[in-house]
């Protein structure tokens, strides 16, 4: 009875004991070839910037997404068992815990292990897109916190929602829970792959890029709010102060120029009674995003490690409820 529920955690304990190792092909550089062929055709066969970013992105979601079926679906033909391996590595490569805990804990080493600060923002310049060449101490640790705490929705709690979400079709579809549930997690890993690649707002991609960016801000829409949502409770069982989490989230969950990254971030600043934005450089020019928080205390590095502890306790609160409210769902249905 809860053979998909097992499946789903196996994937989610292979990212956190395997991360992405570098033997295994990841499935986002078969997504980054459908994109530059994609960008290559549509933009020398159409005109509009806005219409070829908008056939680009069909193309590469739906080719991405039949591939993936047609390999599950032949797969199964031949031995069940082995189609359901490989959904499961499919499903857990889009999972991405185990790489922000491993990039964070570069930077916060390179903090602690000498007075210079060039291999610190070495290290937080392989997880942000912001200038680090001249970030202070502060500034790194800042990067790095704001990074994990926004892409604990990106690497991880998004991922879940779709998988989970694309699973209760299997009634309808009388396809295994488990495909559905690959098929949609990869889904959501193409349409955050196209923002990261084409969700820019310069000359290049200011229009061919709208598409992606507005769909990925469609489909991060309620993962984003349910994630800072248990980000509370999850600062509650670390010891940490819940009671600000939810003071700032409340005041500070759309203080960002995108409707869901603030989210997350808020919940984690008032958890550790900080205070999170301000001035960063991307592409030579300045940005400054709005305060979230309330700067009780200066950043130090520890708070890199505690950002982790929040991203992984309010990553398995996400988990847990998704499961829940999958299985009372199935109980209606059934």
């Amino acid at each position: 009875m809860y053979l998909f529920e097992l499946q789903l955690i196996m994937a989610v304990l292979l990212d956190l004991c395997l991360g992405d190792p570098r033997w295994l092909p990841h499935p986002v550089q078969l997504i980054g070839y459908f994109c530059v062929s994609s960008e290559r055709i549509t933009r020398k066969k159409i005109s509009s910037e806005l219409f070829a970013g908008s056939v680009c992105f069909i193309l590469v979601l739906v080719n991405t997404v039949s591939l993936i079926t047609g390999i599950l679906l032949l797969l199964n033909l031949y031995s069940s068992f082995f189609a359901q391996l490989v959904a499961i590595i499919l499903l857990y490569t889009c999972l991405a815990a185990r790489g922000l805990i491993a990039h964070s804990l570069a930077v916060y080493k390179a903090l602690n292990r000498s007075e210079a600060l060039d291999s610190a923002r070495t290290a937080v310049a392989q997880i942000v897109g912001r200038d680090t060449s001249q970030l202070d101490r502060l500034g790194i640790i800042r990067a790095c916190v704001e990074t994990v705490a926004e892409n604990m929705v990106d690497g991880v709690t998004a991922p879940l929602f779709y998988a989970v979400l694309f699973s209760l079709f299997s009634p309808l579809t009388g396809i295994d829970p488990l495909f559905l549930a690959t098929i949609g997690a990869m889904g959501y890993k193409t349409v955050n792959t196209m923002d990261s690649m084409f969700g820019y707002k310069n000359k290049k991609y200011l229009y061919f890029g709208r598409t992606a960016a507005i769909i990925d801000d469609i489909v991060n829409w309620i993962p984003a709010r349910i994630s800072g949502v248990v980000l509370i409770p999850a600062a509650f069982f670390l010891g940490l102060d819940w009671k600000n989490a939810f003071i700032v989230f409340r005041r500070d969950r759309l203080a960002h120029a995108s409707p869901n990254a603030a989210h997350s971030e808020s919940a984690v600043a008032g958890a550790l009674r900080i205070e999170l934005g301000g001035t960063s450089v991307y592409f030579g020019k300045e940005m400054v995003k709005p305060a979230m928080g309330y700067p009780h205390r200066e950043l130090e590095s520890k708070d890199i490690i505690k950002t982790n502890h929040l991203m992984l306790m309010g990553s398995f609160l996400f988990l847990l409820s998704m499961l829940f409210c999958r299985l009372l769902i199935v109980q209606i249905i059934q």
